[in-house]
């Protein structure tokens, strides 16, 4: 995984992404501090049910490079938020898909339990189904404090399953229908890798959901988000500090300033801290063991950075 990364960016410019603290340009790269620690993502594994063209994660059914994630790894950071007083609001969970993990239930439970909001990002398919009974007890247990977003990459069959596989449309909508008739507080992840306006996809959505009868708003960025396309063939700007100015951006809202990502890389005995959910594998970017560590700030050394969330306006939080 981290040498196909590096092969990313070298298809790029091979200069680009080099220095931590200089672009190839000779220019201060661009840092972003956490401000506040709102959301922590856990991976819970790599492995998914299918394989998607363009896979943000490169999650598939062969995909181990991120061991499964265990209840107590859970709670280890759960504690520390407590004990070190962390002003975070959302744990969310991010995978692979992350109802493959048999452990996601109780670590939901854990989650909700402890007073927090949680948020899991799945594919509705069969893995999610199979955990129907726990699912539907957790969101009686705790009302409105879980939310499943759900990936429809197009709100139409054809697109939709041109990125996701043949066959892969009906079961996300059974999924989907399921969530709808228990009362899930629902959210849905689309795709801009059309030839279409963001105002042209929302009233496909629209379309769609008016069909199936499922109560979305689809003008609302946190029940409908729209990611940017992720190609990574696709030469993109290193953004220095001046860049903040330039395109009227702060720093502080970028995704890497209130949140932080735990992996669990195989064969390793421990997790670790991300800045991101978009960089697992990169060992350049790991902040240490423990979120305390994970508190200095985040050179933007990555196409990603530019990519999804500079220029992108990304952001994976529910919020």
């Amino acid at each position: 995984m981290i040498e196909q990364s590096a092969q990313i960016i070298d298809s790029i410019h091979p200069q680009k992404f080099k220095n931590p603290f200089v672009t190839a340009k000779g220019e201060q790269r661009a840092v972003v501090a956490l401000t506040r620690l709102k959301t922590l993502w856990f991976n819970t594994g790599s492995l998914c049910n299918i394989t998607c063209r363009n896979c943000y994660m490169d999650s598939s059914p062969t995909n181990d490079a991120l061991a499964y994630l265990s209840l107590s790894d859970v709670t280890g950071y759960l504690d520390e938020i407590k004990e070190q007083s962390f002003p975070v609001e959302e744990i969310a969970f991010t995978g692979g898909e992350p109802f493959m993990n048999r452990s996601l239930p109780d670590m939901l439970h854990a989650v909700l339990d402890r007073g927090f909001k949680a948020l899991v990002l799945t594919n509705a398919m069969k893995p999610l189904q199979q955990k129907q009974k726990y699912l539907d007890a957790l969101n009686q247990q705790f009302p409105g404090g879980l939310t499943i977003r759900v990936s429809i990459d197009h709100f139409t069959q054809t697109k939709h399953e041109d990125i996701r596989g043949t066959n892969t449309w009906q079961p996300m909508i059974n999924g989907l229908r399921w969530l709808v008739d228990n009362n899930f507080k629902l959210a849905i992840a689309g795709r801009m890798c059309w030839d279409e306006t963001e105002h042209q996809a929302r009233q496909g959505y629209a379309k769609l959901f008016a069909q199936e009868n499922i109560d979305i708003d689809t003008t609302n960025p946190a029940q409908l988000v729209l990611f940017p396309e992720m190609d990574a063939a696709k030469d993109v700007p290193e953004i220095t500090v001046s860049c903040w100015d330039i395109l009227g951006v702060a720093p502080e809202t970028m995704m890497c300033a209130t949140s932080r990502m735990v992996v669990k890389k195989r064969g390793s005995d421990h997790p670790v801290v991300m800045p991101c959910t978009l960089l697992p594998y990169d060992e350049a970017f790991e902040l240490g063991r423990d979120l305390q560590c994970s508190q200095p700030k985040v050179q933007l050394n990555h196409p990603h950075c530019a990519r999804f969330c500079v220029l992108g306006g990304a952001s994976c939080s529910a919020a």
